[in-house]
């Protein structure tokens, strides 16, 4: 079974997407998503540039030998860049395996650990009000966990508040937008929030909050204590997660569990995190985390250490992306929450898939392989279109984490 074609197709159904497609000799195919938000382009000519022609004549059953050949032999290792190539490639070999053995991908991991996944949704809005409707229609539709997010007075436009449940950052333009801050207005405001949505839907719906990395360890240790009298269910991304040293304090003042990792690209960002228990839920994803062979280890060794999964699902993955991260959400036994934004109409045209969503749970496609392909025709449709993610000032004009 020799893979004798890989080919890159970059589309933009509402929103750029990379994807490989890798085809055996026998006829099989296989997609791995290889989106990386904002800096798409670097990915598909990392691929088309450097790795595809390494593929042609390789053994496709041979995942693990493939996963450490392009890892290991490219020297430079690690960066977003690097592995999410790799894991798309990891994520195509997994598609064929598991069409070769007749069988879902999850069965290959493993079989089931539960029924069904848990997954939460997004209420953003400008005003505490609109939030309250927003997470309202989510539990209309059957909802069990809600990420929420509101302006903050004061401040114009800040990250996570959309409508609808859909919120892309990533704007087309020459130049990115550009937001401003103020820790001091958000730390004040945000109790605010949260205290009307108990008071509005009770302590039976998994609350969610995400800081997106604007925060000292103090501050963030601050919010968390402060929120604690509504239970969150985690507090993501509390301060920017280079100094990892930071979420020690963090822990030291609050018991609000805390998740982060959407941004972790490997093992060794995370192992600190993990194995002092600094942390309660993981957030790395299949495309960012190197494929289902390396997200597969980040879980297990997170399982020794009672942190769970919690896999960021945003619309910048693709339907490839998350088909592949249900298969593995389905199977470990440290699963926690899968985060899951439905893609619009035109990129669920572009992606046919089989997984589906059903009163707040997801279940993975029992279709051989992921489940889910990418209709070429439909993907030329769409060009690319260069978009960037914004950038975060204070307001006095300084830049300030995003």
């Amino acid at each position: 079974m020799r893979i004798v074609d890989a080919k890159v197709i970059v589309t933009c159904p509402d929103r750029n997407f990379v994807t490989l497609r890798l085809t055996t000799d026998d006829g099989l195919t296989g997609v791995g998503d290889a989106t990386l938000n904002g800096r798409e382009l670097a990915v598909a000519s990392y691929l088309e540039d450097h790795l595809c022609q390494l593929l042609i004549g390789r053994d496709a059953s041979r995942i693990e030998d493939t996963w450490q050949y392009l890892y290991k032999g490219a020297y430079w290792r690690r960066g977003p860049v690097t592995m999410t190539a790799i894991a798309a490639v990891d994520t195509a070999l997994w598609d064929i395996k598991g069409k070769a053995a007749g069988m879902p991908v999850y069965q290959l991991l493993g079989g089931r650990s539960r029924d069904a996944v848990t997954v939460y949704g997004h209420a953003g809005s400008a005003t505490v009000s609109d939030v309250l409707e927003e997470v309202a229609g989510l539990l209309g539709r059957g909802y069990r966990a809600v990420r929420v997010q509101v302006g903050v007075p004061g401040l114009e436009k800040i990250y996570g508040v959309g409508r609808g449940g859909f919120y892309e950052p990533a704007t087309a333009g020459a130049r990115p937008d550009e937001e401003s801050w103020s820790t001091a207005k958000y730390l004040n405001f945000v109790p605010e929030l949260f205290a009307a949505v108990r008071d509005g839907f009770g302590y039976d719906v998994h609350l969610l909050h995400d800081v997106h990395h604007r925060l000292t360890p103090i501050e963030a240790a601050r919010l968390g204590k402060a929120l604690e009298p509504y239970g969150l269910f985690w507090l993501e991304d509390p301060i920017s997660e280079e100094l990892q040293e930071g979420f020690r304090l963090i822990r030291r003042h609050t018991t609000t569990p805390i998740a982060v990792g959407e941004v972790y690209n490997s093992i060794w960002d995370c192992r600190q995190l993990i194995t002092e228990q600094l942390i309660d839920y993981i957030r790395m994803d299949v495309v960012h985390g190197g494929g289902i062979t390396h997200l597969r280890r980040v879980f297990d060794l997170a399982a020794l250490y009672h942190v769970r999964t919690g896999s960021h699902g945003a619309t910048d993955l693709s339907p490839v992306c998350l088909a592949a991260g249900l298969h593995v959400d389905v199977a470990v036994p440290n699963f926690g929450i899968q985060e899951y934004m439905p893609h619009t109409d035109a990129t669920n045209a572009v992606f046919p898939h089989s997984y589906r969503f059903e009163d707040g749970l997801m279940y993975p496609s029992e279709e051989p392989g992921l489940g889910v392909d990418i209709d070429e025709e439909a993907a030329a449709e769409y060009p690319y279109r260069q978009a960037y993610l914004p950038v975060n000032r204070l307001e006095d004009g300084s830049m300030h984490d995003w």
